[in-house]
């Protein structure tokens, strides 16, 4: 019996592990669906920027690689903005888009994704179309090892639809039998120029980012933070926890303007960064990059990210095994340990709450291993504050800054994260760019815990208004919308509250419940509350 391309194909992907696809098909996929296999599970999203996020969680949660399933160009445009934050978080999603029949391609049919390869750039390491249907599960094959070799990322496929019938080509089946192992080292060399760097520094000071929670290596840098007995930032906006919030080595999450991250790290002679960009600035400050006298190292899985750093000596290497290196290589610092944690005072109580209560609240009930997806952007300093970020891959944020990224991100997380409730917290302004994963979670019983901010306002629009000094636009609020009703209408189980008490009991229940859960927690949010956030 011959075999197919679209079932070479699928053979490609079981080998690869890749059996959860996330998609929102058009006439162009159906091709590729039909017959769909018993052991692949198919998660259906309403809006492909939903069926991205999801994707995207999955793969930053489970370090797979994960196959996307878009519509030609109309289905891949909406979900731009997804593949932004996945670029940035350097997700190995694998996204494919249907394309018309080759019959047609040169007249351009209606639903051509003209010039397919060149859409989805500058957010992808890869694009390809192939010129055969014989090349299609070569092409994938290629994709799946691209998107996984460091510095991993998502990559795009788009396929006629009337490639999937044709017989694939024999030896094909290679393709089973073979992987490709990335791992990259420094060599003795510079591992010693960095360990004397570091010897000889008076003050040095850490500063950690996502790739280090995504290379699974928190315990390794736990363990040089207190070689060094130094302290520690998170790198700015970073979308993961690099770092347990707790330690007494932690110092807090940097802010991004230029002169306020060389504040916060001004008196240290040396700035040693690992696994995150130098740096990832949002608003613009006049000043320095480097406080006077500071030497900076930066070690980064990403060379894009190494050669566009304005300052400091940059080496590229997986982040893990660099740890591990510096562990051996640098000695132990005298002296007593520190404690550079700052004393925070209690939240208040009042009603509406104020986001701290909330933290505090939900960080009293929370399971130990619970986890915890970011998209209330006003207050993402105080959830740092608040909550206990302590195991590894505890806390996703949108890499790009990207609305729309919670919802889906947190169901995929949980899909692929079964064990540990997952908590989304979302501001009101944020929740409506994704709240058709709501359906999602309700159809496939996926039991996330959404936490929905409601303030009535764009609070990040506020804050940074007054950054700019701006003052008021007539684009700031968001009022008179029940989420509650909205979540009830996709099949979701909804609270109200505002008070602690009330929030806490709504939380238990949800956890009891097993099942998908959203809370609208009114808060306080006047403009003053936001900028002290």
């Amino acid at each position: 019996m011959k075999t197919t391309v679209q079932q070479a194909s699928y053979d490609v992907l079981r080998k690869n592990d890749m059996t959860v696809i996330f998609g929102n098909p058009g006439s162009n996929e159906l091709p590729f669906l039909k017959d769909f296999p018993n052991d692949f599970n198919y998660v259906l999203g309403l809006q492909e920027a939903v069926v991205l996020g999801m994707a995207d969680g999955y793969a930053q949660a489970s370090g797979k690689p994960t196959l996307v399933n878009l519509h030609s160009a109309a289905g891949t445009g909406n979900a731009m903005g997804a593949l932004a934050n996945a670029w940035n978080s350097h997700s190995p999603l694998v996204v494919t888009a249907g394309q018309q029949h080759r019959a047609m391609l040169a007249v351009e049919p209606y639903l051509t994704n003209i010039d397919a390869t060149q859409l989805p750039r500058p957010l992808v390491k890869w694009s390809y179309e192939p010129s055969t249907p014989q090349e299609v599960p070569y092409t994938l094959s290629r994709a799946i090892h691209t998107a996984m070799s460091d510095a991993r990322g998502p990559v795009y496929v788009s396929v006629p639809y009337d490639d999937w019938a044709k017989e694939a080509e024999h030896q094909s089946i290679a393709l089973n039998n073979r992987k490709v192992v990335s791992r990259r080292a420094l060599d003795s060399m510079s591992v010693k120029e960095i360990a004397h760097i570091i010897s000889a520094a008076g003050n040095p000071v850490l500063v950690f980012g996502s790739d280090v929670d995504a290379d699974n290596a928190n315990l390794e840098a736990v363990k040089l933070a207190e070689r060094l007995k130094c302290p520690v930032w998170a790198a700015p906006s970073t979308p993961r926890c690099p770092f347990p919030n707790r330690h007494p080595s932690f110092k807090g999450i940097l802010p991004s303007g230029i002169a306020s991250i060389a504040d916060r790290l001004a008196r240290h002679d040396l700035i040693i960064v690992i696994g995150a960009p130098v740096f990832r600035y949002h608003q613009y400050e006049a000043g320095d990059y480097l406080p006077e006298g500071a030497n900076l190292i930066h070690i980064t899985c990403d060379a894009n990210e190494a050669a566009r750093a304005p300052a400091g000596d940059a080496y590229i290497a997986d982040i893990k095994p660099t740890l591990c290196q510096l562990l051996d290589a640098v000695d132990v610092r005298g002296g007593d340990f520190p404690d550079f944690r700052s004393v925070l005072a209690s939240a208040p109580q009042t009603s509406p709450m104020h986001p701290e209560t909330v933290f505090e609240t939900l960080n009293s009930v929370a399971p130990d291993n619970a986890v915890f997806v970011n998209e209330s952007t006003s207050t993402t300093a105080s959830m740092w504050e608040r909550i206990n970020f302590k195991n590894q891959g505890s806390y996703y944020y949108a890499a790009a800054g990207g609305l729309g990224f919670a919802m889906p991100a947190g169901v995929g997380i949980k899909m692929a994260c079964p064990d540990r409730q997952v908590f989304v917290v979302i501001g009101d302004g944020s929740s409506n760019y994704s709240i058709q994963t709501l359906w999602t979670a309700a159809q496939y019983n996926i039991p996330v815990i959404f936490i929905v901010m409601k303030n009535g306002t764009y609070g990040a629009l506020r804050w940074f208004a007054s950054v700019l000094e701006i003052g008021d636009i007539p684009a700031f609020d968001v009022p008179n919308i029940d989420f509650a009703k909205i979540a009830e209408g996709y099949g979701v189980q909804a609270f109200s509250v505002k008070t602690s008490d009330e929030l806490r009991n709504a939380i238990t229940r949800g956890i009891a419940m097993g099942k998908p859960v959203l809370i609208e927690v009114e808060t306080w949010g006047a403009l003053q509350d936001l900028q002290q956030a």
